[in-house]
């Protein structure tokens, strides 16, 4: 399994996991194959030497709005529709494949929040490896915070699309509705390999997390599982490029299946239905939406006068968090410095208001009032002469300077 190309050796590995049989005396080894197989997808995903590094035309899209959501669906399954009913943004929609040839931007605005809503070009098997300009597809689709994946329940195949679809993703470092395991991993200059285990049996061993590291030449390091894992997972720790997203399965033109397909659909995880022919369930789209995006809006107020409720702030837990001292900063990176305490009301408060510090976390439509440290502001004022420091005579001067008797 030495020769040849990235693509052919991926498949010789992919071929030598599919045929060895899963046990105790073989676990070393598909550990060993699974870290090599992660090697060579990351090999397969990084730019040749002297490659540009931009997207291409049409997909330097720049971010706005308060979060991203990215359609992604194999070609002519209704993602040109769904942006368009969605936003005011009026995307090519056709009856044949690959209407959509860039990325088009929309904006989805809901309960006073502006969500960016990005149509991307339909996908293909093979996306990861370049097919159909897959890769600038998904490296769009890692910035986003959520996916849209549409998949046509008509065809009789959404749930091939759903697991051809996930691989692709997976394959170019996209975790959908999974979060990042919880271990430590710690490179050092020496001390060979070190592992720790909170976790109860756990499914990994000490010895499959050491061959791991060793076939990524790492000799020398620190491991603390907290929660049971598997090898791959394992890898994601080492490779620290992965994103985790948020996905939802979104199976479109349900008027041309049974009721009792749609009843099925609706009792998977993380699925929805909808009909663009029809027009039907996209308010209920709209809520899921929100729903998984966990927008908190928060709402501003000065001292002795009521609370703007024009013009929210609006935090995500997966940006930069949903605290005060979030708050602070995306107002002014000056309030935390001279933070002193910061008056809440609302749900996330036993009594309002009630005094809270940096890391009170906040919900939905909070009300804050900011105070700052008035020694710190004042301070801070060269043209305050009550805090200037006083001048000194001269005669205090020369008493200071005289020298002490001996």
């Amino acid at each position: 399994m030495g020769g040849g190309t990235i693509l052919e050796r991926i498949k010789e590995i992919e071929l030598e996991i599919g045929r060895t049989q899963k046990n105790k005396a073989t676990t070393t080894h598909l550990g060993s194959l699974r870290a090599k197989l992660c090697k060579l997808r990351r090999e397969l995903l990084e730019p040749a030497p002297g490659a540009s590094g931009g997207g291409g035309d049409g997909f330097e899209v720049s971010r706005s709005g308060d979060a991203r959501v990215a359609l992604i669906g194999f070609p002519s399954v209704g993602k040109s529709t769904i942006l368009s009913e969605f936003t005011t943004t009026k995307s090519e929609v056709a009856s044949y494949e690959f209407t959509t040839l860039t990325c088009i931007p929309g904006v989805l605005t809901h309960r006073g929040c502006k969500v960016q809503v990005l149509d991307l070009p339909g996908i293909i098997e093979g996306a990861s490896q370049g097919k159909g300009r897959g890769r600038q597809v998904i490296a769009v689709a890692k910035s986003a915070d959520m996916v849209l994946m549409v998949l046509d329940a008509s065809s009789g195949k959404s749930e091939e699309q759903r697991r051809l679809l996930e691989h692709e993703l997976e394959v170019c470092g996209l975790r959908l509705n999974k979060t990042p395991p919880n271990v430590t991993y710690k490179r050092k200059a020496t001390g060979g390999i070190s592992v720790s285990f909170t976790a109860k049996a756990p499914s990994i061993t000490e010895k499959d997390i050491c061959d791991v590291l060793h076939e990524y030449r790492v000799h020398n390091a620190d491991v603390l599982v907290r929660e049971d894992l598997t090898v791959d997972e394992f890898c994601d720790v080492i490779e620290a490029n992965r994103h985790y997203v948020k996905c939802l399965y979104v199976y479109n033109k349900i008027d041309h299946t049974s009721i009792e397909e749609v009843e099925r659909i609706c009792s998977q995880p993380h699925c929805t239905v909808l009909s663009t022919y029809m027009k039907l369930n996209y308010d209920g789209l709209v809520d899921k939406v929100w729903e998984y995006l966990q927008l908190v809006r928060v709402y501003t107020k000065k001292r002795g006068q009521p609370p703007d409720l024009t013009d929210p702030l609006v935090l995500t837990a997966g940006r930069h968090g949903t605290t005060v001292e979030s708050a602070c900063l995306q107002l002014h990176k000056s309030l935390v410095d001279n933070h002193d305490y910061t008056f809440v009301w609302g749900a996330s408060v036993k009594h309002s208001p009630q005094r809270c510090g940096l890391s009170h976390s906040l919900c939905d439509e909070d009300v804050v009032q900011i105070m700052v440290r008035k020694v710190a502001s004042a301070a801070a004022d060269p043209f305050n002469k009550s805090t200037a420091a006083p001048t000194q005579s001269r005669q205090q001067i020369k008493k200071a300077k005289k020298p002490l008797k001996s």
